[in-house]
């Protein structure tokens, strides 16, 4: 039942938890033999991690990956016997957080190498991750670095990996070169580090295939309902929707502008409704209509969800308040008060996000505070 905050609040998310879990479970189908991962850094891409974790667990992860330590110290509460990994790695001075919350750090140079060893030899064995760069040119030991540090007959027994790791770069356009390339070159390693699993499909790289999936598979943007590959129809089910108060409907004059900026002009009579959202609770200001400096290269602006219909934003988005021309809808249809979905069910978050010319992963992750949040089904 939804609370009367909900029922009451300026801007509003409902995260569809068995949304969430039946695209993990979409995801672990489709990477057939490897297990499959639950990525859940950045607050479980914002939607919340004390949510977000259980019902992942419920339906079956029992590896979790987070960028940070203090992320893996929070998520080990809520999955008590999966194993948690750390992508940015151990460092010196929260070696202990390590220890103390059963974390694996991912090994992604030869610095951090040293830092795990050194904490090692004074802790005994410890298991860890060595991530390997085939091309993204972001982290992990060269192809190079990796197959030595294999046949290095110096390196300590205590150094067992229990998962070898990369990073596709370009997995959500199945046809790009770059796929192959990192394939290869990962198979590489793999066969250095035999008998040891191996990891190197993301969301992208779960549709690209068996040859990609190894031992197991970390989709994150498709399992919270984003798009994976470029250009296709997206299978997965929206996780969250985001709705806001219409706070007053005017009409505007032939004519007339609108907006920081006079950034929209009207060429007919118009009815505009004034939505409480807007960049403050990461509604970017880049996914506003034609006539914003940063958005020239990008005309059409996103689109709102109104009683059955999708009406375009106009003007620019400011701090608190959004435009949406509603012209099109029955004059009685539309009153002060009523809710537009600004993305979710009806709006995809992929297309709001092309609108301002970035990903849906950042409107995620961007979501803002002032939103009342609930939950609903799960796994």
């Amino acid at each position: 039942m939804q609370s009367p905050e909900f029922l009451s609040a300026s801007s509003r998310l409902t995260v569809d938890l068995t949304a969430l879990a039946d695209n993990w479970r979409a995801m672990n189908e489709r990477s057939g033999n490897a297990r499959t991962a639950a990525v859940l850094k950045a607050d479980a891409y914002g939607l919340g991690v004390v949510h977000a974790a259980p019902a992942l667990y419920a339906a079956g992860a029992r590896d979790f990956f987070v960028a940070s330590v203090e992320e893996g110290a929070e998520l080990r509460p809520l999955v008590p016997d999966g194993r948690i990994y750390i992508l940015a790695g151990m460092w010196p001075g929260n070696e202990e957080l390590f220890f103390e919350n059963d974390l694996v750090p991912i090994i992604n140079s030869e610095e951090q190498l040293a830092v795990f060893m050194a904490a090692l030899s004074e802790r005994g064995d410890h298991p860890c991750v060595l991530h390997v760069d085939t091309g993204m040119n972001r982290l992990g030991l060269s192809p190079e670095e990796a197959v030595a540090l294999a046949h290095d007959p110096a390196r300590p027994a205590s150094f067992s990996p229990v998962l070898v790791m990369s990073h596709l770069a370009c997995a959500d356009d199945p046809g790009h070169p770059m796929n192959r390339y990192q394939l290869q070159r990962f198979r590489e390693v793999t066969a250095a580090f035999e008998g040891v699993p191996a990891s190197l499909a993301n969301s992208g790289g779960v549709f690209l295939g068996a040859d990609y999936h190894f031992d197991l598979t970390r989709p994150g943007i498709a399992v919270y309902g984003g798009e994976a590959i470029d250009g296709a129809v997206n299978p997965m089910k929206a996780v969250v929707t985001a709705e806001a108060r219409i706070v007053q409907v005017r009409t505007v004059p032939s004519g007339e502008t609108a907006s920081y900026g006079a950034s929209v002009r009207f060429g007919r009579d118009s009815r505009i409704a004034t939505v409480a959202i807007g960049y403050a609770d990461g509604y970017h200001r880049s996914v506003s209509g034609g006539g914003v400096t940063l958005r020239q290269a990008m005309p059409s602006g996103a689109f709102g969800f109104l009683h059955g219909m999708k009406v375009p934003h106009v003007g620019r988005v400011t701090m608190d308040l959004s435009l949406f021309d509603v012209t099109d809808l029955p004059e009685t249809a539309v009153r002060a008060g009523d809710y537009i979905e600004v993305f979710g069910r009806n709006v995809a978050i992929d297309d709001v996000a092309r609108a301002g010319g970035t990903i849906g992963y950042e409107l995620l992750t961007s979501l803002g505070r002032r939103y009342h949040r609930t939950y609903v089904g799960g796994a």
